[in-house]
């Protein structure tokens, strides 16, 4: 089948985010039930799936990517996008344990309980593993920021509560089917701290926030999100913010910090890779799909960007897929 990205034209919602957001969802979630008597402290390794904690009882601490001690009370919600390295713990200082060497039960599909056998006052925690659909390499990852605390936005975002109130309640009662309810709750969950933190986040001049709530910038980064196999050229995105070539560029390299082709170049690649990991797709079809002229240049371009062949991740899948 023929394929014509550049006349293929997805509904957008008139929202940047939420048209970015299209592109983000789930695969899968690994969910622990941590209980864990004082005192204590879990490290958990730096990974390519995004981190989720949620402090069910008793408040405890958090050693961030930042490297900084935290405390967080119950109720409060971390989401580390990029899966980066950190601690929890019941008080600074304590030496911290890596997450494998706990007691790891299984409850049912993709849940567990964690302990660690000590009598001290316990700690309730919801640990999870998202597995997003893009890596932390992504643009749309590397552009968050590396923790977000779902307890901040609360006040702005009452759903965020109801949300983490219905993820506790499943993983308490044990239900049949509660693995996917908490992917689903989860999915909904990632979602709302992403939007509320944009929403109601710091106001910084360049990255994530700035890129999305400009109504400008945002809405160009949606619709190359959401079609990344279109044609896009730096004369299109700035007919569409309304904008001469060179106000265009200057603008968005000013609010993104790279240039427009880098981002669209980042993005496609990225898409790419998807196309070779989980559907399996020929490197020819993919080339192809995304409007090279040969195989060898998109090879090319993918190198560059990517660090390694596309037959790299193609062989990757099929190994997997053995």
């Amino acid at each position: 089948m023929n394929y014509n990205s550049s006349k293929t034209v997805l509904p957008a919602s008139g929202d940047p985010l939420t048209d970015m957001l299209r592109g983000l969802r789930l695969d899968g979630v690994d969910y622990g039930r941590c209980v864990l008597g004082e005192p204590w402290a879990v490290s958990f390794p730096a990974q390519k799936a995004a981190r989720f904690h949620f402090i069910g009882q008793q408040g405890c601490w958090l050693f961030s990517p930042a490297r900084e001690w935290i405390e967080l009370s119950v109720g409060d919600a971390l989401l580390i996008p990029r899966g980066a390295e950190h601690v929890l713990a019941s008080a600074p200082g304590v030496p911290p344990v890596p997450i494998g060497r706990y007691t790891i039960e299984p409850v049912c599909e993709n849940i567990y309980d964690v302990s660690n056998g000590c009598d001290g006052c316990k700690t309730l925690l919801f640990c999870g593993s998202m597995h997003f659909n893009l890596d932390g390499s992504h643009p749309l990852l590397e552009m968050m920021p590396d923790l977000m605390q779902a307890h901040k936005l609360m006040a702005n975002a009452p759903g965020i509560q109801h949300l983490l109130d219905a993820m506790a309640g499943e993983v308490t009662m044990d239900r049949v089917g509660s693995g996917g309810i908490l992917a689903r709750l989860a999915d909904v969950l990632a979602a709302t701290i992403i939007r509320s933190w944009v929403e109601n986040g710091c106001g910084d001049a360049t990255g994530w926030i700035a890129a999305v709530r400009n109504p400008d910038v945002g809405k160009v980064l949606a619709a190359i999100h959401l079609q990344p196999e279109r044609d896009w050229t730096v004369e299109t995105l700035a007919r569409m913010m309304g904008a001469s070539r060179s106000a265009f560029a200057q603008r968005f390299a000013t609010v993104v910090g790279e240039t427009p082709a880098k981002y669209v170049l980042r993005v496609r690649m990225h898409q790419a890779r998807q196309w070779l990991t989980r559907d399996g797709m020929r490197v020819s079809v993919a080339a192809s799909r995304l409007g090279y002229d040969s195989e060898a240049s998109f090879s090319r371009a993918f190198k560059r960007v990517m660090g390694v062949a596309p037959s790299h991740f193609r062989n990757t899948a099929g190994d997997e897929q053995a």
